[in-house]
C-alpha cells in the first residue's frame, strides 16, 4: 500500500500470528508490554494493530486499561479478505495508520478504525456477522469518522483510560480465572456450579433485560459468591445500563453491575480489577469509573 507512505513512516512487526478468537491471556500481556514498549520511544508516534474481527472489542478494551500513554492506538481488521470483490482491509488499515498518526487521536484512549467509522474501544462491539460495517457503538455512538485519511471527532471518552489506568501488568505472567455464563429461559445454576468447582475467581453472568436471572442460578450465584467467587451482572442485550441495585439487590448479595459494559468486556474489567482487590465495593467503584 504505497499511499501509505503519504500519512505515516511505518515501521512493521508482528508479535504472532492467530486467530483472534483464539488468543489468550498470555497473548494480551505480551501484547500490552510491546505496545507499552513502542510508544515510550521517542520516534514513536502512534501505533496500529491489525487484528482479527472476531475479538478485536476485548483485546481493544484490554489494551485500553493496560497501555499508559496518550499517543494514539488504534485497532483495525477486514470483513472481507483480500481476495473479495470491494476488499475492506486496504482502506481500513489506510485509516488506522492515518489515525494513529493523528494528533487528534492523541489522548483519546485505544481507538478502532473500521469502515470509515472511530470507535472507542470500551464501546465498539461486533454487531454484524460478515458485513463491512459490523462495527457498532450501540450505547453512544461512534466517536467520529474518518474521511480523505483525516480524522474528524464527534465527542471524547470520558471513562478512564490509558494514562489515567491504576492497572500494571508489566509485572504479571497470568491473570485471574474470569468465566462468563448465558441466560436464557429455564437457565440452571449447572454451569455456574461447574466453573467455581472449576476454580474460577469471577463469573460474567450474562443476564436478561437488566441483569436479571432465574431463581436456580440466582441461588448458584449466591453460593458462588459464599466460595469467594466474584459476581458481575450484566446482560445479554447489546444496549443500556446494568443498574446497580436494579433489577437485583446487588449490595444484599454481595454482587457487582457491569454499567453498559457488555459481558466480554466486563469479564476483561473484572480479571484486571481482580489482580488489585478482592473487595466488592472496590471492585463495584472500577466498574463504576471504567
Amino acid at each position: 500500500m504505497p499511499s501509505i507512505a503519504t500519512v505515516a513512516d511505518v515501521r512493521a512487526e508482528q508479535l504472532f500470528q492467530v486467530l483472534s478468537g483464539h488468543l489468550t491471556v498470555a497473548n494480551w500481556l505480551a501484547l500490552a508490554r510491546r505496545v507499552g514498549e513502542l510508544l515510550a520511544r521517542d520516534d514513536v508516534d502512534g501505533i496500529a494493530i491489525t487484528h482479527g474481527t472476531d475479538a478485536l472489542e476485548e483485546t481493544a478494551y484490554w489494551i485500553t486499561l493496560t497501555v499508559r500513554s496518550e499517543k494514539p492506538i488504534v485497532l483495525t481488521g477486514a470483513m472481507r479478505p483480500a481476495s473479495a470483490l470491494s476488499a475492506d482491509g486496504p482502506m481500513n488499515l489506510y485509516n488506522a495508520v492515518a489515525l494513529a498518526a493523528s494528533s487528534a487521536a492523541v489522548g483519546m484512549g485505544v481507538l478502532v478504525a473500521m469502515n470509515d467509522a472511530i470507535h472507542a474501544a470500551r464501546d465498539a462491539t461486533k454487531m454484524r456477522t460478515s458485513s463491512p460495517d459490523a462495527f457498532d457503538s450501540p450505547e453512544f455512538g461512534r466517536l467520529g469518522r474518518m474521511q480523505g485519511g483525516v480524522a474528524h471527532f464527534h465527542r471524547r471518552p470520558l471513562r478512564r483510560h490509558t494514562i489515567a489506568s491504576e492497572f500494571d501488568v508489566r509485572s504479571l505472567d497470568s491473570l485471574p480465572r474470569v468465566d462468563i455464563t448465558y441466560g436464557h429461559t429455564g437457565a440452571t445454576r449447572v454451569p455456574i456450579d461447574a466453573l467455581v468447582a472449576a476454580g474460577a475467581r469471577g463469573i460474567v453472568n450474562a443476564g436478561v433485560g437488566q441483569g436479571d436471572v432465574t431463581p436456580d442460578v440466582l441461588a448458584g450465584l449466591d453460593d458462588a459468591r459464599r466460595a469467594g467467587v466474584h459476581v458481575v451482572r450484566a446482560s445479554r442485550v447489546p444496549g443500556g445500563t446494568v443498574i446497580a441495585n436494579g433489577a437485583i439487590r446487588d449490595d444484599e448479595h454481595d454482587f457487582v453491575a457491569a454499567d453498559t459494559l457488555n459481558p466480554q468486556k466486563a469479564r476483561v474489567l473484572l480479571m484486571l480489577a481482580l489482580t488489585a482487590t478482592d473487595d466488592r465495593r472496590e471492585i463495584q467503584r472500577i466498574f463504576d469509573q471504567y
